[in-house]
């Protein structure tokens, strides 16, 4: 179903967990389509139930692997298909296996580059036409305080390397008027930095954050849904290739000081 529309529309990868929620929400309110993607789709679809709608506006949820060249080409044909249009989108799937240099796997390494970093590159290839056609776009792609201080070596080299692509990116797409930005979150409490933590291993690394963190505290996901829309907004339209850090000032500490 084409249902071609004036209303933007958004596509939030990574749309399931606690950040992609917020962001999606935050887009919500502010009046744009919204298509939460996610692996896990019946966690996208609760999502997209649970987010009030304004008149004539949608939110659909849609099946991404962002590992799989394949499933990124069917979420962006379905997207246009659905709504003819694709104005904004915000990288925020990622994965974490964490190893240090000295015992990384290479094959959890190899999927961290595909979801973290060549997805976000496969994705925004997929939408160039759209922008090309429109003659406007917005790229918000997530990185990591940890881009700058350091930290689980592939996690940080795939967080590194989107700072590059968004700079990259800014300046080829800059002729149809797409803008390109990061934001690097600091520590945010969720089931992504949790997960293979005990509750004490996490409290102590908050801990560490908050003192580290001149603002004394740690980041919310609303933190970050806020600067998305930022972003996202015709506000900021004279803003690209930047990396907006939101983590309180802890990108002046060294990883892990506190």
């Amino acid at each position: 179903m084409n249902t071609t529309t004036n209303r933007r529309v958004a596509l939030v990868t990574g749309a399931a967990g606690e950040l992609g929620r917020a962001i999606c929400a935050r887009l919500c309110r502010d009046g744009l389509h919204i298509v939460a993607a996610d692996i896990n789709l019946e966690a996208a679809q609760q999502l997209a139930d649970s987010l009030e709608c304004q008149p004539e506006q949608r939110i659909i949820a849609i099946y991404a692997d962002m590992a799989d060249k394949g499933s990124i080409d069917a979420m962006v044909e379905q997207t246009g298909a659905e709504f003819g249009r694709i104005d904004v989108v915000v990288n925020n799937a990622a994965v974490n296996h964490r190893g240090s240099i000295l015992d990384f796997d290479p094959a959890q390494w190899d999927h961290m580059m595909a979801v973290n970093l060549r997805g976000p590159a496969l994705l925004c290839q997929k939408v160039a036409p759209y922008w090309q056609a429109q003659g406007s776009g917005r790229v918000i792609n997530m990185v990591s305080r940890c881009w700058v201080a350091g930290g689980p070596p592939a996690y940080v080299a795939c967080k590194a390397g989107l700072v590059g692509l968004t700079r990259s990116m800014a300046r080829e797409l800059a002729p149809y008027q797409v803008t390109v930005n990061a934001i690097a979150p600091g520590l945010l409490p969720s089931a992504f930095t949790l997960d293979g933590r005990d509750a004490e291993s996490f409290e102590r690394m908050a801990a560490g954050s908050i003192n580290s963190t001149p603002l004394r505290r740690l980041t919310t996901p609303e933190d970050i849904a806020n600067t998305t829309a930022f972003l996202a907004s015709s506000d900021a339209a004279f803003i690209t290739a930047e990396v907006i850090h939101v983590c309180g000032g802890s990108q002046l500490a060294p990883f892990g000081s506190g």
